[in-house]
């Protein structure tokens, strides 16, 4: 006998004008199959069977009461089904159950509009590149959004460490114009250590400096809730949708300048939410006024050794200084496309922004080798005056030994 599916395909193809004698060909049943189920009409059903029934059919009305009761744990259904004397097994009652289990319900939640100048939102990203030699690497990307206007400020670094954050969080007010009251961020290491025994957050030390001395306020979102920074999260998908794909830079500030550059027409286009421009809705902002440039400088440097051979790290490239400092902590720190190295209140190098591994310094190593490489110069003992000595002839002496004699 045949299956449904194989008369069907029968019954298509004689609608389609095929001959019995072409039918049989192709599916290779006789012609007196063919002709049979099609032109008789046979439909493949057994005349005169009966439905087979299920273990449950005793069951089900029990069952339908319990789901309109609100009932539809399978495992409590069988439990007391068992109870009633049902011999089946559970997958039985679960494939009666689940066409009638209602569908989960959407926990309903209130959208938050944040108030101007109320909260800005902080996270990083990652995106991938392949270099020309097809090695994928990663850089990260810091993104900051204020809530009221969705102004988005993007900015590609080297490293996610605290550095890092604390450039980006006040090249990011620059670019606002101001200060919002509090920061959102995820519970990331260079914002937050972990909680203390009063359940108070211990913050980072160098970030709750810098969030009092700029003035605003930390927050960090609900453990595993991520949708509580959801403009943000946003905002990353915008960029990595929007700005990354086939990107095509040179090094990192020209990165930067590309992502500057296509903030700006973001800023400038009609928000999908707002339904307005986020740099005309940025007047509307109450930011804070900017901290003194003053205070902020302390955030841009970074504490550096001196390698012995008269270099410091700094984003990933090294810049030498003069050797005299091996060995010594200094500060660096970017001022525009600078890179400058301090000791003491007095600047000991200044250089390019660079890419590469090593930028070395003009005359770096003067006076090395007349030094013998010493930083320092040796101790050494002067004495006060000569002692003189008696200069006696020669004759005394043999004397002297004659007598001794």
């Amino acid at each position: 006998m045949l299956k449904g599916g194989s008369i069907l395909r029968l019954h298509d193809f004689k609608e389609q004008g095929k001959s019995f004698h072409e039918i049989s060909r192709i599916t290779g049943h006789s012609r007196n199959t063919v002709r049979k189920y099609v032109r008789d009409g046979h439909t493949g059903q057994p005349a005169g069977r009966a439905p087979k029934g299920s273990i449950l059919d005793e069951f089900k009305p029990v069952i339908d009461q319990w789901m309109a009761e609100g009932l539809f744990n399978c495992k409590v259904i069988l439990e007391r089904l068992r109870e009633l004397g049902y011999s089946g097994g559970y997958t039985t009652v679960k494939d009666y159950v689940h066409p009638h289990r209602p569908p989960k319900k959407q926990k309903a939640t209130i959208r938050y509009e944040t108030k101007p100048g109320e909260q800005a939102q902080v996270d990083w990203g990652i995106c991938e590149y392949q270099t020309v030699y097809g090695e994928r690497k990663k850089v990260p990307v810091f993104v900051m959004v204020l809530g009221h206007s969705r102004m988005i400020y993007v900015e590609f670094t080297r490293r996610c460490d605290i550095y890092s954050l604390l450039r980006c969080f006040v090249h990011a007010f620059e670019y606002f114009g101001g200060i919002p009251r509090i920061v959102l961020t995820d519970r990331m290491k260079t914002v937050l250590l972990g909680v203390n025994d009063d359940h108070t957050p211990n913050w980072h030390p160098l970030f709750q400096d810098f969030a009092l001395t700029v003035g605003f306020i930390p927050r960090v979102c609900k453990a595993r809730k991520p949708q509580t920074k959801g403009k943000v999260e946003r905002g990353i998908r915008f960029v990595k949708e929007n700005f990354w794909p086939e990107r095509q830079f040179t090094d990192l500030d020209d990165l930067n300048r590309q992502a500057r550059g296509w903030c700006e027409k973001a800023n400038r286009r009609v928000h999908g939410t707002t339904g307005r421009r986020p740099i005309d809705m940025l007047n509307e902002e109450q930011l804070q006024p900017l901290t003194e440039p003053g205070k902020l400088a302390q955030f841009l440097r970074e504490e550096r050794k001196v390698s012995s051979d008269g270099f410091v790290s700094f984003d990933g490239v090294k810049y030498g200084v003069p050797w005299q400092y091996s060995g010594r902590i200094v500060t660096v720190r970017q001022v525009a496309n600078k890179v400058e190295v301090w000791l003491d209140n007095q600047r000991i190098a200044v250089h390019e922004k660079a890419n590469g591994s090593y930028v070395r310094l003009p005359a770096q190593y003067e006076g090395l080798l007349s030094a013998g490489g010493e930083t320092y110069p040796k101790p050494l003992a002067k004495p006060i005056g000569e002692t003189k000595v008696e200069k006696r002839p020669l004759a005394i002496y043999e004397h002297l030994a004659g007598i001794s004699a």
